[in-house]
């Protein structure tokens, strides 16, 4: 019966020091970049103007010598303070001026109705023969139109 007891309580024993030692590298050790999420934005944070002059790419961030992939090329369009993160406000910052011309009554909301009535007069204005259906050629007509890039005056 002695040897029952000691035993038990020998296996009490490792399994709290191996909670001890499991407790205290938890709280030793900070957690991974990728676990942490980003804190929410103050309440009254206002969201900055697009710059409508800004043409072209962002400058590269420095330091660097190898050409950028295409996913680092579009963050890096949106990293203004080339911290390395993109805030919510960076990341909403380029389309402020595209919701600013949906939200037609200026009530910084965009209703479902506002958005139905852009998308609708885009369709308007996108089908030529006005028999209600899109080919592919009026369809094209539709997509954004990017800003020219002006050449290098080197």
């Amino acid at each position: 019966m002695g040897r029952l007891l000691a035993g038990g309580m020998g296996a009490l024993l490792l399994v709290a020091a191996g909670l001890f030692w499991w407790q205290g590298r938890a709280t030793n050790e900070p957690p991974p970049k990728a676990l942490l999420a980003p804190p929410p934005p103050p309440a009254n944070e206002v969201l900055p103007e697009g710059d409508p002059d800004a043409v072209g790419e962002a400058p590269p961030m420095p330091g660097e010598t190898s050409p950028q992939s295409r996913e680092e090329k579009r963050f890096a369009r949106y990293d203004r303070n080339r911290d390395g993160i993109i805030s919510r406000i960076e990341m909403l910052g380029s389309r402020t001026a595209a919701f600013k011309q949906l939200d037609t009554n200026k009530d910084n909301l965009l209703s479902f109705e506002e958005w139905a009535v852009a998308t609708a007069d885009r369709f308007t204005g996108a089908d030529a023969d006005k028999n209600g259906k899109l080919t592919p050629a009026e369809f094209a007509t539709t997509a954004p139109k990017r800003a020219v890039k002006p050449r290098c005056k080197c």
